[in-house]
């Protein structure tokens, strides 16, 4: 398996497929899964030629279990540290609900080569908890709540994220895969009981507005309108109008985790904005 080793020690697992030649696409998963999460995507653009990356962020997965440093300026830090090691140069980076509060964070801080694009799909930004300059949030009770599932009984509380709300299956008429579920419930387990417990500070609680205020590349914001994990319209609207080069794509009716749910779509429409 392939690691880099970070300033404090970590060991952060990642996979590269691909053309060593080939763009780069990094791609950052959600809280609280691992590199997996985007199996379907890293199979279809080293399909399509690119050179793909998608790493475990530390405390989760196969990357080490720490106790600390599970916070948004570590993690860029852990994305630049990786970048870095790879020498990746013009590369677009993909993340997905923490994951994209991450990337974005990351973005903000990018050294001048080294990002040349940027997509977001449903991701935290600019800031989830409700507070007085974000109305629109969600109340500080719904992160509470999530802390003491997770402390009382993690396990039947991942179950419950995966078989309900990540991916719709809780809504009438949907077709259940019980396969995501168990899926999205190994990949939470196999991590850190105290990272996953840490980041949900990390990505409720972190404003990333002056982040998205820096970004100047192209920005691609991919959101379902029935995301029920990160609410649309406290989300990505309000990000695109932060960002100087950003554009919003919304999906009708799409979930949370619609890039495994309508990969098809998804897939086709980051390959568009990539090549475009």
């Amino acid at each position: 398996m392939n690691f880099i080793s970070t300033n404090d020690g970590v060991q952060i697992f990642y996979k590269d497929w691909g053309p060593r030649d080939a763009q780069p696409l990094v791609f950052h998963h959600g809280w609280p899964l691992t590199a997996d999460e985007w199996d379907n995507q890293l199979l279809f653009f080293v399909a399509q030629g690119y050179r793909v990356i998608a790493h475990d962020r530390r405390g989760h997965g196969r990357s080490t279990q720490t106790d600390g440093g599970n916070d948004m300026d570590t993690y860029a830090a852990d994305v630049a540290a990786l970048v870095a090691t790879l020498d990746l140069k013009g590369a677009v980076h993909i993340g997905h609900s923490t994951g994209g509060g991450e990337a974005a964070h990351y973005a903000a801080r990018a050294t001048p080569g080294a990002l040349a694009k940027l997509i977001l799909v449903g991701a935290v930004p600019p800031v989830m908890v409700k507070k007085a300059s974000n109305p629109g949030g969600l109340p500080i009770d719904v992160f509470d709540g999530f802390r003491k599932a997770l402390a009382e009984d993690r396990s039947q509380f991942y179950l419950d994220i995966a078989a309900g709300p990540f991916y719709g299956f809780n809504r009438e008429g949907a077709q259940i895969s019980q396969g995501l579920v168990q899926n999205w419930w190994r990949q939470g387990m196999v991590g850190s009981a105290k990272a996953h417990y840490d980041c949900i500070k990390a990505f409720s609680e972190t404003d990333f507005t002056e982040d998205l205020k820096k970004i100047k590349v192209p920005t691609l914001v991919m959101h379902g309108t029935d995301d029920q994990v990160v609410p649309f319209a406290d989300s990505a609207p309000l990000s695109v109008k932060l960002l100087t080069n950003g554009v919003l794509k919304a999906y009708d009716g799409y979930p949370h985790g619609m890039a495994a749910t309508h990969a098809n779509v998804i897939n086709a429409d980051m390959l568009a904005f990539i090549r475009g």
